[in-house]
């Protein structure tokens, strides 16, 4: 075996080692980040080196894992669309807010588009052009992150798998240095089917994932990674008590500041709109819950709602988008839930000024809580969202659009 192809594999399997390695660097490593950048030039000054056995390899590689980054993503367009409006946030593109799900949806597609592409030589040459192109973006986008941590969680495989920022760094260079090896060797990658019938293969695959996207989007994730999913017992005997620390900056400013929750002025409305919530971390207690509810008076009430038996909880990070429609609904299931023995609460992000109005004008008088909108969000994707809990079971959740069937189980 000649030498360049022996260097070949071992580029790639350095590849196959980094990936490992990635998990146990969260933060910068001199060391790490050089041999990843030494791995880079392997393909570039040893391109020659590789034939069809390892460059099959690689497009297969590539095409595995944009795959499961796409299907991580698409499994939860909203959660990407929460991630893109982060990074507008930051880089003052707020002026795309109207279609971040429209680019969320679009993005995630086009990255699956050129991960079944590769992964079933469809179009070869032109999915290494997508893959380059994005991959450019994304090294690009996350190397600013490492560096000046923009957005705490790029959410590249959307909540399923957490990385720091420099392991999303590390990571994009990894598959940086397998993809240079597809790219200098393009010309190598070939399909015997016919060009029809290759764009007739990838229009079938694309428009199945899209009704997956959209599936989704409208009806809840069909797998669920986040934290508060069906089936889960939230309810864990712990007597000490967990210290929640939320990060906020200073919209104007860019100025952090953390907060021990509840001690932040979460009720302050001029506060509320001059800061914006950037991370959060927990000590203690049960640290995976991710979400803490207060009443009015700023009370934890959060044991409450996980000691509560056929406890119905509306979710809404933003009441201010609730249609009269979905008012109608939400009535409806209201009264049939009071019927039952259902205990009906709310737990909101906006102000209680605001909540207070809504009260009258829409006639409600069950209870409302009060949390951070990042968490509300983690509740039920769909705004406004249902969960039913069961002394902190979490028994089932659905969005405003099956809000028909949730009434259909109350019913039951």
């Amino acid at each position: 075996m000649k030498t360049k192809q022996v260097i070949s594999w071992i580029s790639i399997a350095g590849a196959l080692a980094s990936a490992v390695g990635i998990y146990f660097i969260p933060q910068f490593n001199v060391v790490f980040l050089g041999l990843l950048l030494l791995n880079l030039l392997l393909p570039v000054v040893f391109r020659k080196g590789y034939g069809k056995p390892q460059l099959t390899i690689c497009r297969l590689l590539v095409g595995a894992l944009f795959i499961f980054s796409s299907f991580t993503k698409g499994v939860d367009p909203l959660g990407t669309k929460y991630k893109i409006l982060d990074y507008l946030a930051v880089y003052n593109l707020q002026w795309f807010n109207d279609i971040a799900m429209l680019i969320s949806m679009g993005l995630i597609l086009v990255e699956f588009i050129v991960g079944i592409c590769l992964l079933t030589n469809i179009f070869p040459r032109l999915a290494v052009l997508g893959a380059t192109i994005l991959m450019l973006f994304f090294t690009t986008t996350t190397l600013f992150d490492a560096v000046y941590n923009l957005v705490p969680d790029c959410g590249c495989f959307g909540t399923a798998v957490k990385m720091s920022n420099w392991q999303t760094f590390y990571k994009n260079l990894d598959i940086d240095s397998i993809l240079l090896a597809l790219i200098f060797n393009n010309k190598q990658l070939k399909n015997r089917l016919t060009w029809r019938g290759q764009f007739v293969i990838g229009c079938l695959y694309a428009l199945a994932f899209l009704l997956f996207e959209i599936y989704n989007y409208r009806h809840l994730p069909i797998i669920d990674f986040m934290n508060w999913k069906v089936g889960k017992q939230m309810k864990v005997e712990n007597d000490e008590p967990a210290k929640i620390y939320l990060t906020f900056r200073n919209i104007a400013t860019g100025e952090t500041q953390e907060y021990l929750s509840p001690n932040y002025p979460w009720n302050d409305s001029v506060w509320s709109s001059q800061w914006e919530f950037v991370d959060q971390r927990m000590e203690g207690g049960n640290d995976y819950l991710g979400f803490s509810a207060l009443d009015a008076d700023g009370n934890d009430v959060t044991d409450m709602i996980l000691e509560t038996e056929n406890l119905l909880m509306f979710t809404s990070h933003d009441l201010t988008k609730v249609t009269d429609e979905e008012w109608q609904k939400i009535k409806t299931i209201t009264e049939e839930a009071d019927a039952h023995g259902y205990y009906v609460v709310w737990a909101v992000a906006n102000s209680p000024e605001y909540v207070a109005e809504l009260q009258e004008t829409y006639d409600f008088l069950y209870e409302v809580y009060f949390g951070d909108e990042l968490e509300i969000k983690t509740l039920v994707r769909f705004n406004p969202g249902l969960m039913l809990l069961d002394d902190g079971l979490v028994v089932d959740k659905w969005s405003a659009i099956d809000f028909d069937k949730a009434l259909k189980k109350i019913q039951e």
